[in-house]
């Protein structure tokens, strides 16, 4: 068989192994580049329209802002937060994880501030109460992430409580409240984080009532949770934690979700009902699930690889639009 020539007429040689292990080398180091400073930066905001508001309702925005893990220094993701005030959401859910730092309680409020001017209800997450520590990055998207806390230094979590509640937000750790939001009635009812197991729904738990729209919110998507909240009437679960699976492989997804919750719903939109994890049918009209990617990752494990951090702003509307 003759071998292809140049076009000078010399023979063009077949790779050789250490080419092909200095490509593949140049593309783990591109793509170790890309995801740990350049993705990082690329915040986008994701748009989604639910049907989950009663007959004749008009139309509720809500923007959910979640594992934003601020660290001081980090002014593009703080001016970036600050600018999604302009949305002028009707209310703003906070799914948790505000930090990543000891001191970065004052840079979380800052950045958060234009937005605490609106209506808003927040959660705490893990990275609420403790600091992350330097361990192997893989660590933090394993089950046993979790058995890691009790290693961890506390952060002041009762100064950021304070500084959202004095603004006006509602505190939904195992707490419930209703509010009239664009003339709308919401039954918020939230959980304290089920990643480490301070979730207490039984104390909140309640159906829904008449007339009202119930909104649950959690920081983990916990299958738990998620079935006492839909089993009780929400009609919609908001909540962050999975970072959307933070490493992803495109075409695929999703390779964990650091919880119980399947890689299929690690982000985005999906429907959720009692059992939903198991083979239990769907209902007719389930509840809808949203889950956000969120905007930042533990300061030891910095990466996002087709996983661009976000935010989300969902226009609640009437189910009658969509008969």
């Amino acid at each position: 068989m003759r071998r292809p020539l140049c076009e000078d007429g010399s023979v063009i040689a077949p790779p050789t192994a250490r080419s092909l292990v200095g490509g593949i080398a140049a593309a783990g180091i591109g793509a170790l580049a890309w995801g740990t400073l350049v993705e990082p930066r690329l915040f986008s905001l994701r748009r989604y329209t639910l049907p989950v508001l009663p007959a004749g309702s008009l139309p509720v925005r809500v923007l959910q802002v979640s594992d934003i893990h601020m660290v001081p220094g980090q002014r593009a993701k703080a001016e970036w937060i600050r600018g999604l005030a302009s949305l002028e959401p009707d209310l703003v859910v906070n799914t948790g994880d505000n930090l990543s730092h000891e001191q970065a309680v004052p840079v979380a409020l800052d950045a958060l501030g234009p937005l605490l001017e609106r209506p808003g209800v927040f959660v705490m997450g893990s990275n609420d109460y403790y600091a992350p520590t330097p361990k192997n990055p893989a660590r933090y998207l394993t089950k046993d992430y979790a058995k890691a806390v009790a290693e961890r230094v506390h952060l002041p979590t009762d100064e950021l409580r304070e500084g959202m509640a004095s603004r006006g937000w509602i505190d939904l750790d195992n707490a419930r409240t209703s509010l009239d939001v664009g003339g709308q009635r919401l039954d918020l009812v939230g959980v304290d984080d089920p990643h480490i197991e301070r979730d207490d729904y039984a104390s909140v738990s309640r159906p829904a009532s008449a007339g009202a729209t119930t909104i649950g919110v959690a920081h983990a998507p916990y299958q738990r949770v998620l079935d006492a909240m839909t089993g009780d009437g929400a009609r919609l679960v908001i909540a962050g934690h999975t970072h959307g699976g933070q490493l992803c492989v495109p075409g695929v997804g999703a390779l964990v979700t650091n919880c119980d919750l399947d890689r299929k719903r690690a982000k985005g939109v999906s429907r959720w009902w009692p059992g939903a994890g198991t083979s239990t049918p769907a209902p007719q009209d389930p509840a809808w699930l949203h889950v956000s990617a969120g905007l930042g990752a533990s300061r030891y494990a910095p990466v996002r690889f087709a996983c661009r951090p976000e935010a989300t702003l969902m226009t609640l509307v009437s189910e009658e639009l969509t008969r």
